[in-house]
This record gives structure tokens, C-alpha cells and sequence, in this order.
């Protein structure tokens, strides 16, 4: 028996293949085996003006940003270091002094 490769959006290893087509039935992904070949696993986030942000990059907040849940605000200018990227919709995670830890969406912020 032939081994299909897994889903290259969730990993499952349910996948099967119709006609030249893989399909996952877990997230309903389709994909064929040359669009397979080329996915990557690297994650690529971009800050507001279009630079590629890395892990422990250092960026600078470019608009107020409350925090949930409190009256802290993020002002304009903060500086954030070490940041790590993450997969979700707010896709940096970092610690920011005075407030503690975040998550930070990458249209809000620049690289320093």
C-alpha cells in the first residue's frame, strides 16, 4: 500500500486521494501533489510597512492599543523585544515592561 502524504494544514494522516487530488476529511483541505511539494512550514509574518518580522526581532507599537480586560493602554512608540512569532490570528507573542505578557496582531506594529 502506497503511504499519502498528510495534510499540509492540520498534519492528519486520514488523507486519501481522488482522481489527482489529496483531501483531508478532517479540515476538508484540498490539495494536489504538486501543490505538496511546495508547501512551506515556515511561518511568514510581516509588520505595516511590509518588512519580515523573525523570532527575537525587536518592533515599535505605531497605534494606541488598549488591553483587553483592563484600563492599560500601549502607547504609540512602546518597543517591544524578543518577540516570538505564533500561528493564530494575533500571531506575535512578547512581553511588554509594565504590562506583562501579549499578543500582538502584526499590522500594528514596525520593525525597529
Amino acid at each position: 500500500m502506497s503511504e499519502l502524504p498528510h495534510c499540509p494544514q492540520c498534519s492528519s494522516s486520514y488523507t486519501y486521494k481522488d482522481r489527482n487530488v489529496y483531501i483531508c476529511p478532517e479540515c476538508a483541505h484540498e490539495w494536489t501533489a504538486a501543490g505538496a511539494e511546495s508547501v512551506s512550514s515556515e511561518l511568514v509574518v510581516k509588520d505595516a510597512n511590509g518588512n519580515l518580522l523573525q523570532d527575537g526581532d525587536t518592533i515599535t507599537v505605531i497605534k494606541d492599543l488598549k488591553v483587553k480586560g483592563s484600563s492599560l493602554v500601549v502607547k504609540v512608540g512602546t518597543k517591544v523585544k524578543n518577540i516570538r512569532l505564533v500561528d493564530s490570528d494575533h500571531n506575535i507573542d512578547c512581553k511588554i515592561d509594565g504590562i506583562g505578557a501579549m499578543k500582538l496582531k502584526s499590522e500594528f506594529v514596525k520593525k525597529a
